[in-house]
């Protein structure tokens, strides 16, 4: 039986097609997928053939169709590498509930026909007031039509192009709530409350206003868990790491992280969520945890059967995900961790500029351009650093949020580091980047 992991599989299969590239087997994949955005690049298939990354199911079945091999030969050899990166871990068996006890019958008198009747006109008179209703089927749909808008534009936007309209459209649904509308459609007006209050905390996270984003976030959560919406519990819990994160307490942004892994989501969610996990763990010193965090992040990709059900600011793309774990690498250090930081995030930055422009979320290509440098600059190539500062310095300050700027601070700093001084090309840069960090302002209320 063959043995072969799915890298040596793939560069074999690679081998016998002759001289032909990593970047060519990728044109090929976006070929055959018919997407219409490309979502593979030459540099993924050289971390597939190293196997830094293992492909998934549907990706394993479109490469199949490149090489014009049965997917069964890939995924056998998937397996083998399965199973040399890790042992399966058994699941604990649900307990069994035990039987309830019956209770006896009792004997009870016929209630009398006035009885019935009066009971049937208290029944008349509720359906009277649930007839009455402030809102219908059509609301609920325009309200997340615009919704969805609007947390699609919000990673590519600024932020004064939305921020009223976000406020507006939040204050409407409130009033709705405050009415009469049927139980489904006030459940679904919670869950659109709360991406609209998680849309309020991410204007107030971009500005660095952590105590209002905070708020904005607790309204969310009352909201999700009032619909019983596990998937919106699952994502609030997401911005609240986020939150704690940029607010300096990165345990406690691992444990809301690590909190909302506990519900049942569908779509990216679990990415996420271990994603943020696994950079919180790395920033607080626990890079073991971190790099579990990280190949959690992986299965979740790899087991995703559902795409997500909004856009934007409620889905977590590939490219994302390894600007992600391009940070984490960096805060885990060492000289393997800063090369596969570099490895995340230039392909990031390749599949972001593949995306429409409005998929092409302006601050996490950025802070992939801040890893970027941060990553050459560790590896001895000031010139090529300089080069990616650039790109940042340059897109002016209306691009740059509480974070970047916070990112900006931090690399202001290390380049004052004992190993940088003398040099006036590296102070010169130091200043730009004190010079470009300032906050910025939330936009006015009226």
């Amino acid at each position: 039986m063959d043995e072969s992991g799915i890298g040596e599989l793939l560069v074999r299969l690679r081998s016998a097609r002759g001289s032909v590239t990593q970047a060519k087997i990728a044109a090929e994949y976006n070929e055959v997928e018919g997407s219409s955005v490309p979502t593979m690049t030459g540099k993924e298939i050289g971390r597939y053939e190293r196997e830094v990354r293992l492909p998934s199911e549907r990706t394993r079945g479109l490469l199949a169709r490149v090489f014009g091999v049965d997917s069964a030969l890939l995924d056998q050899a998937h397996a083998v590498s399965r199973r040399r990166k890790a042992a399966e871990r058994g699941k604990a068996s649900p307990s069994v509930p035990m039987a309830e006890t019956v209770p006896a019958r009792r004997e009870v008198a016929s209630p009398s026909t006035c009885a019935l009747a009066a009971d049937a006109a208290q029944s008349a008179r509720f359906a009277r007031f649930i007839a009455s209703t402030n809102s219908d089927a059509t609301t609920v749909e325009q309200l997340d039509a615009d919704i969805a808008r609007l947390a699609r534009h919000f990673v590519s936007r600024p932020l004064k192009e939305l921020y009223a309209e976000i406020r507006e459209l939040r204050d409407e649904t409130f009033e709705l709530l405050r009415g009469r509308q049927r139980p489904q459609q006030t459940s679904d007006l919670l869950v659109a409350a709360s991406r609209l209050c998680g849309l309020s905390a991410h204007v107030c996270l971009d500005v660095g206003d952590y105590d209002s984003a905070g708020s904005h976030a607790r309204t969310a959560w009352c909201c999700a868990e009032a619909a019983g919406h596990h998937g919106m519990q699952a994502w609030v819990r997401s911005v609240e790491s986020l939150i704690a994160f940029w607010n300096g307490n990165p345990q406690r942004a691992a444990n809301l992280a690590r909190h909302g892994l506990r519900y049942s989501a569908s779509g990216s969610l679990g990415v996420r969520l271990a994603s943020l996990e696994a950079r919180a763990l790395a920033v607080a010193g626990d890079a073991e945890g971190a790099a579990a965090a990280l190949v959690t992040a992986e299965q979740a990709r790899d087991a995703m059967q559902e795409p997500d059900v909004m856009p934007g600011v409620f889905c977590f793309p590939t490219a994302k995900q390894l600007t992600y774990a391009g940070t984490t690498h960096l805060a885990i250090g060492g000289r393997s961790h800063a090369q596969q930081a570099i490895d995340c995030a230039e392909t990031a930055v390749d599949l972001y500029r593949l995306a429409a422009a409005d998929d092409r979320s302006t601050f996490d290509l950025i802070a992939a351009h801040l890893d970027l440098a941060r990553g050459r600059m560790l590896a001895g190539e000031a010139d090529a650093a300089e080069v990616l500062l650039g790109v940042v310095l340059d897109s002016g300050p209306g691009q740059l949020s509480a974070s970047i700027v916070n990112r900006l601070e931090a690399l202001a700093g290390e380049l004052g580091a004992a190993q940088y001084r003398g040099s006036p090309r590296i102070a010169h840069l130091r200043e730009r980047l004190v010079n470009a960090a300032v906050p910025a302002k939330l936009p006015a209320a009226d």
